[in-house]
């Protein structure tokens, strides 16, 4: 009698230890809500900046000369600075929802939408990974064409360090597109 009430203790205890350490999943709320308030901000922020750019272009016409060019030049850096700003509140998005699917439940809205493509559906910590690295790659082209913009080529030697550049970022875009093609295979021949 004492054995099978020590079994049963045990039994509870387990059951209690096994649905706290289940239970402790729900922390991840926090990464959720932060990720997707600090997206919610880039997003503000990137807008806030075509906002002021639009005001700030209107007199272009009327410019002439240097003065045209440096703004046509400053209008780029700053379209450039805006795609990167939404490029980073993509990310924060992706890894708020690519968090809540892993962790806490499936997005039901997503599951059954066409307009979700697939794009924002994850299944694993690989997926999730994929995602953003791709979002981040992006991030890295867009920053290496702003630095590009503003490259003053003083010798030969800068120009082979911005073609170096160039090579590789069509490198790590074949590799992504590589891997890409090579996923979707296999999950044809899984299917």
């Amino acid at each position: 009698m004492r054995l099978l009430l020590v079994a049963d203790t045990m039994k509870l205890l387990e059951s209690i230890f096994e649905g706290a350490l289940w239970n402790s999943r729900f922390v991840i709320f926090s990464a959720v809500i932060g990720s997707l308030v600090a997206g919610f901000v880039m997003f503000y922020m990137a807008t806030v900046d075509v906002y002021f750019l639009l005001q700030h272009v209107l007199h272009y016409a009327s410019l002439a000369g240097d003065e045209r060019r440096a703004l046509h030049d400053g209008t780029i850096t700053h379209i450039v600075e805006v795609v990167d700003g939404y490029l980073l509140a993509t990310v924060m998005l992706i890894f708020s929802l690519g968090l809540y699917e892993l962790f806490i439940s499936d997005i039901d809205q997503a599951q059954g939408s066409r307009a979700s493509s697939r794009i924002l559906v994850i299944r694993n910590l690989d997926d999730l990974k994929g995602r953003l690295a791709k979002v981040i790659l992006m991030i890295m082209i867009v920053t290496l064409f702003q630095e590009a913009i503003n490259m003053k080529v003083q010798t030969p030697v800068d120009l082979i360090y911005m073609g170096g550049s160039i090579a590789l970022v069509a490198l790590a875009l074949y590799l992504s597109h590589a891997a890409d093609k090579g996923t979707a295979e296999g999950q044809d021949h899984e299917d």
